[in-house]
């Protein structure tokens, strides 16, 4: 019986490591190989809030370490996030995410529709979208 929960708790330890790194990391190569924009979309945004995700733990850990199951409920999560059955992260990141920045710096594209679609240079006002966080964190040309 003991090798049983010897067994059982190598899986536990392997599932965060495999449900949140391995597998998102395999299919994010698949993803940027195939011709498909969705699962670009899915696993970029997947990326994004597994980031931030990982951000807020390292911000809020003393207060974490006070919730018993933390580790499963990010565990389970993080599950959502991943499988292709619920599609979490470009969920989460269409309906929270992208509605915000859009609603943000770009009120007039779309009609507000931020659905999914992807937007093309010519329906910014002036022509050329250009987002104040990318010109933010872009490196200036010196003259």
């Amino acid at each position: 019986m003991s090798r049983f929960w010897t067994l059982m708790s190598g899986l536990y330890q392997l599932a965060g490591p495999i449900t949140m790194l391995l597998y998102p990391l395999y299919a994010s190569v698949v993803a940027i190989e195939s011709a498909s924009k969705e699962d670009d979309q899915q696993w970029l945004s997947y990326w994004i809030l597994y980031s931030f995700l990982t951000l807020m733990e390292m911000l809020l850990q003393p207060l974490l370490e006070w919730i018993p199951i933390w580790y499963e409920m990010k565990l389970i999560a993080v599950a959502w996030l991943v499988l292709p059955q619920f599609r979490g992260a470009a969920f989460i990141y269409n309906k929270f995410v992208r509605e915000k920045l859009i609603k943000k710096y770009y009120p007039g594209i779309g009609g507000g529709n931020v659905s999914g679609a992807y937007y093309n240079k010519s329906s910014s006002p002036n022509g050329k979208m250009k987002s104040k966080l990318v010109d933010l964190i872009s490196p200036k040309k010196s003259s």
